[in-house]
């Protein structure tokens, strides 16, 4: 039977490679000279510092705008919220999310069933796995959830067996 599996994986080497280009364009941009700014990447977060908001939101603009020229949807980011720092600076982490957790499977698994097409979809870990007898039918369902708005994750499809 075909089948496909959907994923939310983040490629971290891209990531990082987003990370170390914002990092160079703080260090270039004029406003930032002399400023305590600072892009940092963890293994599953990354955190901004800077002095003050106004300065926190444009590291986060300038790391958005590498972010999403790198290839990975903004989606992947979820934005905690601001906290104080030491010598009166800024602090907001981000962090990374990979992997379909158990309510967005389910959304995921919902807007399938939605679409009234004969195929059955099934949570496994962090993965959902989608069957059906005919290949033109996992072509529709992958169609609906690139198109489909209620799921907070850049959703891959990954494993596809005719």
């Amino acid at each position: 039977m075909p089948s496909f599996d959907i994923v939310s994986k983040l490629d971290m080497q891209e990531v990082d490679n987003a990370v170390n280009i914002a990092k160079k364009e703080l260090l270039n941009r004029f406003d930032f000279k002399g400023s305590k700014s600072t892009i940092e990447l963890g293994k599953e977060e990354i955190t901004l510092v800077a002095d003050e908001e106004f300065k926190l939101t444009q590291l986060k603009e300038i790391l958005e705008n590498k972010v999403t020229k790198r290839g990975i949807s903004l989606l992947a980011l979820d934005y905690q919220k601001l906290e104080d720092a030491t010598l009166g600076t800024v602090r907001q982490k981000i962090k990374l999310k990979s992997g379909v957790d158990k309510d967005n499977g389910r959304k995921i698994i919902s807007a399938i069933k939605d679409t009234k097409l004969k195929v059955q979809a099934q949570m496994m870990d962090d993965v959902v796995r989608v069957t059906a007898k005919k290949i033109d039918d996992l072509q529709a369902v992958m169609g609906v959830l690139k198109a489909q708005t209620e799921i907070p994750l850049p959703l891959q499809f990954q494993n596809m067996r005719p």
